[in-house]
Formats: C-alpha cells, structure tokens, sequence
C-alpha cells in the first residue's frame, strides 16, 4: 500500500446517511482531537480516539476511547479494527505508528509527511526544495557542525530538532560562546540554528488537501503570539496586505502539494520588517489559530479534517464574519475559582469552548474564545473588552 493516503473505498455522501458502522478514528486525545470527534459526530460517524490519558478530553466525548501507548501493539491493532480510516491531532505521535496503522487502514496524513514535520531539519530541506523562502540556518548535529557555523547566523535561535512546541526547545544565541553552551544544555541533541531576523508580524495559513490533489483553504490568519503559545488570532478582509496573503496561500499550497499530503496541514509564515515572507514551520493537523473558523465560517478546520480523513468533497470555506480569537490559558484561573465566563458571554458575539481538562496549569491550553461580529470595528472592541474581562493583555 501506499505510504500515502488514498480515498476510502466507496466513501461518498452515502456515508453520511446509510453507513452507521462508519468510525473515524484519532491517535491523541487533546482539545484538537476532541473538536474533530465533535465535527465527525456532527456528521453523523463514529469515533474513536487512541490516547493513554484516562481523562482525555477527546477520549471523553467519543464513543470508542482505546487508553494505551500510541506505540502499544494491541491498542493500535483496536484502533485499525475499529476505524475504517485514522488521523492524528498533534504533531508528536510517533511515526512508526502510523506506518503501522496503514496496513490495516486509510492514515491520513501519512507517516511520511508527519515524520518530515517533526524533524525540523528534514522540515526545512522540504521547504526549500519547494522553492518556499526559509531564514538562513545551519543544521547542527556534530561538533564539527557546531564549529563551522557561519558568523553571520548570529546572533540566532538554537531549536532542537524534535520535540519542540510552544516555545520550547529553543534558546537565543548572541554570540559562538553562547551558541555552544546553549548546545551542551541541550544535551548536544541535533538543532536547527536560524539567524533572528527584523519581524513586523506572524502569520498562519490552515490548508485541507485531498487524495485527489485537491486543495482549499481558510482565509489567512494574524497571530500574535506571547511566550511562545499562541495568544490572539485575527482574521478579517485587510488584517494582511492582499498581496501578502495571496503568497502565504500559495507557499502554503506548494508545501502541501510537494509532501502529497492528505489532511488537514497549518503553515506558520514570519512577515518581515520589509515586508517580505519567510516560513516558519508546519503543523501536520488542525491549528491553534484555525479554531475561529467553527463559528466564523461556513466550513471549519475540522470538518475539512473529517471530509479529507473520508474522502469527500473539499470546498472552498467562505468566510462571513469578522472575527477574534482569544487563547485560553491556565493563568487566567484564579485558585479555587474559575473565570468570570457570566460577563464575557454577556458580550455580543462571544462563542466560548472548554475543553475539558481537569486541572488548569500555567501555561496549558485550557479553551478558546472567539468573537463575531458584523464588523471589524465592533469584533475588535467586544473582543478588547473580553481581554480586559479575563485580565489578558491588550493587542
């Protein structure tokens, strides 16, 4: 079988109707997986999610919750025996697993795509070799990598190669000096060093790709981020030059098109002092920054999931609202209380999603709030008074 993902045998608008053993299933069970089972539920499948956690949020909405390892053999063989076809919703599941589960099953995205976007590394070579402008980098493994560094790479940020999210994994070098400390407190694992350049503002394209080639897209996305997470996300006609946005589409397409991907893909854009674009990274599932689209257009970031995960028709998402998104995070819970959810909802326009997770960390994502309205105007002042509501910094 093909490493990538084909459409399913005999999947079409039939499924929404007559095929009640239908299931589709998730590796992972965070607040990603728990919007697609919701949207998949919505149109009418089954689910089941894969996820060791017992309270996960996805786990706890789906019919089918399998609570092991995502690497555990027999979990994975009950998935495949349950679904008919599997997606993922964070970037980290292991590949090798999804290698596995296209023996049995559609895997959408595939292994292949997914590995790529976790080696930063291996991230980069793709971009460049999809003609997608990159930050000048260098790729460090060895000491010998280290040492021939270019100068004027610095001053930079070291990213580990792997297993970096939000910020982590990833240390601002000014000087040799500095970049090879910051190497050894990284345990010398394989890095990416890219040279800091001058931002004007981040940006984020969220692209649905089906095993036919075909490809649509949400309208491109303004983030600001704090911290490294994700904090506020603006999307409405003019947050970015035309011109701009037309680029960033089409780098983003190209991406997907090089990977032959299937899914659901967000590519993260910096916008430069000159206005000029450089990627910045992948994410091979639905985005943080593509939650607005649930009430803000006509089709989500996780109904395209379902429908590419199913092999039915992609359209173009229009979108009819102005709209704001708000990143919820464990800070904004007081000990032993919760935030004043009474006075935000009592604003025009505000559409609030928990996720569900037990306990509320500094720092964790712990739901999301979006604002609507009939105008930027209004979106941006409803959404300026819920920030000053839940004490988050104004944008």
């Amino acid at each position: 079988m093909s490493p990538h993902a084909t459409r399913l045998p005999g999947a079409d608008a039939s499924a929404l109707t007559g095929q009640s053993e239908m299931t589709l299933g998730v590796m992972g069970g965070g607040q990603l997986g728990r919007m697609f089972v919701q949207a998949a539920q919505r149109m009418g499948y089954f689910t089941a999610v894969l996820d060791p956690d017992t309270l996960s949020p996805a786990g706890r909405v789906s019919h089918h919750h399998i609570q092991t390892a995502y690497t555990d053999p027999e979990g994975l063989r009950q998935l495949a025996q349950q679904c008919v076809a599997i997606t993922t919703e964070f970037e980290n599941v292991p590949a090798p697993a999804l290698a596995a589960l296209v023996e049995s099953c559609t895997v959408a995205p595939a292994a292949d795509a997914v590995a790529i976007a976790q080696d930063r590394a291996r991230e980069k070579a793709h971009f460049v070799s999809c003609g997608v402008p990159v930050a000048p980098h260098a790729v460090i493994r060895t000491a010998q990598d280290l040492a021939a560094v270019p100068a004027d790479l610095l001053p930079g940020i070291l990213k580990t190669a792997s297993m970096g999210y939000d910020g982590k994994g990833q240390v601002r070098v000014t000087t040799p000096a500095e970049l090879a400390s910051a190497w050894a407190n990284l345990k010398q694992v394989p890095c990416v060093l890219e040279k800091m350049l001058p931002l004007q503002l981040e940006c984020s394209v969220i692209v649905a790709r089906g095993a036919d080639g075909a490809c649509v897209n949400l309208p491109v996305q303004r983030n600001l981020h704090r911290d490294g997470i994700l904090a506020v996300t603006e999307v409405y006609e003019g947050n970015l030059p035309s011109a701009l946005a037309e680029r960033a589409v089409a780098a983003a397409k190209l991406v997907a098109d090089g990977l032959r991907y299937v899914g659901v893909l967000c590519v993260e854009f910096f916008v430069l002092a000159d206005g000029s674009l450089v990627v910045n990274e992948m994410a091979p599932r639905p985005h943080n920054s593509g939650h607005y689209s649930i009430e803000a257009c006509d089709v989500s970031q996780f109904e395209l999931q379902v429908r590419t995960l199913a092999g039915l028709p992609l359209t173009q998402p229009r979108q009819h609202s102005p709209s704001i998104m708000l990143n919820l995070l464990g800070d904004l819970w007081p000990d032993g209380g919760t935030p004043p959810w009474d006075a935000v909802l009592a604003l025009p326009g505000a559409h609030l999603h928990l996720y569900g997770k037990a306990k509320a960390n500094q720092g964790r994502k712990m739901g999301h709030l979006t604002l609507t309205g009939a105008s930027v105007e209004q979106v941006r002042a409803t959404a300026l008074e819920a920030a000053r509501i839940l004490g988050i910094a104004p944008f």
